[in-house]
This record gives structure tokens, C-alpha cells and sequence, in this order.
């Protein structure tokens, strides 16, 4: 994996205040939610390099990944200490097509605009690499505590939270399949830890009866190859006869001195 030396730091960029939320009660439930559906996922998905782009929450969400080499890039110039990188999300210090596997926890909703992310994605990733993409669900309870609490420009409700099927329809225009999609959490995002034990309920029934509300979603896509047709060869080709029955002489016959 190439690394290029010129870094550039963004404009936008998840806060400490973002990350102090996903430590604390109820953002904590959410990150514990997304780690084990990263752990469903990411060992299946093989390569050589593997890389986390951005760390909001949690430093070692590809801890589960069975690729040996891996890497995590922090959007945020005052970021995680332990990040290996830190750079701008739209222009990544990595070269073209050489990564097998890329996550993304919560960078499009927090960006001026996530295409040239994705854009970005596309670049760097293998033929057949996989990118995934944690997201918070506009239709769910985190959805509507956005709507209601946006206006006090506090982490998570600030972000523009983007709905499944429209990175879905991203991802297919830049060349990916998708692959995977699941959502998780479902409890409203309540401060108070006895009352959400006592609402455990609705997070066990969530996936069954209303799976649609999840509060996240994880979603995988795998970057398409473009196949070739290859031209059919005749490699015997048949011989036109001409009038007087004499088969006609090929054009290696005629270089060879076949036809004089």
C-alpha cells in the first residue's frame, strides 16, 4: 500500500463532542450495536490492506478483520491519538486500487458533501474490494431526535443523516454491487440507563417486527469488474473453394510463396 507524504486536514470533520457522545449513555448501546455488526462482516472480507476512515467512536472497529495489515485514518486534525493518519476524507494518501477493504463509521453524514468521499472510495479500492458504510437511519428515533434537536448544533443531531437507499444509489452509480445490508438499535436515544433496561423489549423485537426503524444501518458494497469479451478466433478456418475446384490458398500460404 502506497502512502503519499502531503496530507491535507478538512473543513468539517466529526467533533470531540461526537466522540464524547458514542462513549456516554445512550450512544455507547449504538457503538456496542455497530461493533458486533462489524463483526459479522469483516471477517469474511479478505485482501492484504484494510482501512478505517475516520474514528468517531471507537479506534478499533476493524479489530474483527482477518486482513493482516490494517490502518485507521482520522478526518478530524484534533482526532484519536492513536489514529495511524489523519487526513481530509475527499483526498486520501493512498494510492489507486490498492486496498482490499474500507470502513466508513459516520464520515458522509458529517461532511459538507459525501459523493467525493465515496468518489474517493472508489479510487483506492481493488476490483472487487469491499466498502462499508455505518450510517445513522433518518427513520428511526435517532431520525426524529434530529429533527427535533438539530437546531441546537449538538452532536449526533447536527449531522445530515442520509437514508440507506440513497448511498445505495452512490454506491451503484461509482461501480459497487451491494452485498450486505443490515440495520440495529432500536430503542429512542434515552439518557437515563434503568428506564432503556426496562425498554429492552423493543430492542429484541426490532429486528423482527419493525426492522425498518433501526437506528443504523451497515451496508456493504463490492466494487465491480468490468469484464472483456474477448474476439472469437477461428482457428481453422475453412478454405473457400474457387471455380475450378483448387481450395483458395490462405495469406500465409500467399506470404510464404504459396501462391505464385
Amino acid at each position: 500500500m502506497a502512502v503519499f507524504p502531503r496530507l491535507r486536514f478538512p473543513d468539517q470533520a466529526p467533533s470531540a463532542e461526537l466522540r464524547s457522545w458514542f462513549h456516554g449513555e445512550p450512544g455507547a448501546r449504538v457503538a456496542t450495536e455497530e461493533h458486533r455488526l462489524l463483526g459479522y462482516i469483516l471477517p469474511d472480507l479478505f485482501g492484504y490492506h484494510i482501512v478505517q476512515l475516520g474514528c468517531c467512536h471507537m479506534e478499533d472497529l476493524i479489530a474483527s478483520s482477518r486482513v493482516s495489515h490494517g490502518v485507521t485514518i482520522d478526518t478530524d486534525k484534533q482526532g484519536a491519538a492513536t489514529a495511524h493518519l489523519r487526513c481530509q476524507g475527499d483526498a486520501l494518501p493512498l494510492a489507486a486500487a490498492s486496498i482490499d477493504v474500507l470502513v466508513l463509521p459516520h464520515i458522509l453524514e458529517f461532511s459538507a458533501d459525501p459523493k467525493p468521499i465515496l468518489r474517493e472510495v472508489a479510487r483506492v479500492l481493488i476490483g472487487e474490494g469491499h466498502i462499508v458504510v455505518l450510517g445513522f437511519n433518518p427513520w428511526s428515533f435517532h431520525g426524529l431526535w434530529s429533527l427535533l434537536w438539530r437546531w441546537q448544533g449538538r452532536a449526533p443531531w447536527n449531522g445530515k443523516f442520509i437514508s440507506a437507499s440513497r448511498v445505495k444509489d452512490w454506491l451503484q452509480i461509482l461501480g459497487f454491487d451491494i452485498v450486505n445490508f443490515s440495520r440495529a438499535s432500536f430503542l429512542p436515544p434515552l439518557r437515563r440507563a434503568g428506564l432503556n433496561r426496562r425498554l429492552q423489549f423493543i430492542e429484541n423485537l426490532g429486528s423482527s417486527c419493525w426492522p425498518y426503524f433501526g437506528n443504523v444501518y451497515l451496508l456493504v458494497g463490492k466494487k465491480r469488474v468490468e469484464g472483456i469479451t474477448p474476439l472469437k478466433v477461428g482457428w481453422r478456418q475453412r478454405r473457400r473453394v474457387v471455380s475450378n475446384g483448387v481450395a483458395e490458398p490462405t495469406a500465409r500460404d500467399m506470404s510464404r510463396g504459396g501462391c505464385k
